[in-house]
């Protein structure tokens, strides 16, 4: 029998963390480490990953039309052109009818993990339903936070949130970090550590290459494959498939 693929929900307390481009990138590292891997957005109206991925508007079809039954997963899933094994599952542009509930996205969940070797969950910020649908069904859970106070914080209460989570299936990511304050910053790198509870799976630069990429529809390993995040997004990649990788190293 095949072994069966690993959901993980990438998620945070606050917005602007880099969540929806940690996604990406990862997922992106993940395909060409040679895994088939699903990125699926879950920000019901406020969807970007097909930006962050390159794909804008090749979506016809979400995940709740796959869900709730009126088209195949295959139908609805769009691959990259540029990158085999990258495939996008959008969100819907708005909520039309009743919204998608816990056990559909965990029937849907099931017949991913059968698909693919990766499913990566981009949740909406904060903890509300999309949180909730995020998380309800996954395996693993990456809680991304930046290294300003607020955000710690808010990652903190997201930790909490997610107590049904065994401790070896949740990870902490610091991102977008400005490398001229690590150094400095290290003490609150390991203070989110103690805080949160979690083990670190990545440290994240803040990357001018990330937007730009963005405005070029352009996924970032693809045209910036040795900036400083590229790296670390193909390191967590690495940690995520029970490898090991170095930490950005702090100058």
């Amino acid at each position: 029998m095949a072994s069966l693929g690993q959901c993980v929900a990438v998620v945070s307390g606050k917005g602007g963390t880099g969540k929806t481009s940690f996604t990406a990138g990862v997922g992106a590292a993940l395909a060409l480490a040679g895994k088939r891997v699903l990125c699926l957005d879950c920000d019901v109206g406020l969807r970007n990953l097909d930006l962050a991925l390159g794909l804008s508007d090749r979506a016809l079809m979400d995940f709740s039309d796959v869900a709730q039954g009126r088209c195949s997963l295959a139908a609805a899933v769009v691959e990259h052109p540029r990158l085999s094994g990258l495939f996008l599952l959008t969100a819907p542009v708005r909520v039309r009818g009743r919204p998608v509930t816990n056990p559909e996205m965990a029937a849907l969940l099931d017949q991913i993990r059968r698909q693919y070797d990766y499913c990566l969950l981009d949740a909406p910020a904060g903890l509300g339903n999309g949180f909730l649908l995020a998380t309800c069904a996954a395996d693993r859970a990456v809680v991304v936070t930046t290294a300003d106070a607020s955000s710690l914080r808010d990652a903190q209460h997201t930790v909490m949130e997610l107590d049904r989570f065994s401790s070896g299936s949740l990870h902490l990511v610091v991102n977008r970090v400005r490398k001229k304050l690590l150094r400095s910053m290290h003490a609150t790198i390991d203070d989110a550590i103690d805080k949160a509870g979690l083990p670190l799976i990545g440290v994240v630069p803040e990357d001018d290459a990330l937007p730009l990429c963005l405005n070029q529809s352009t996924p970032l390993l693809l045209a910036a494959g040795q900036s400083p995040s590229a790296c670390a997004y193909r390191n967590i990649a690495k940690r995520l498939q029970g490898g090991k990788a170095p930490l950005l190293r702090i100058r």
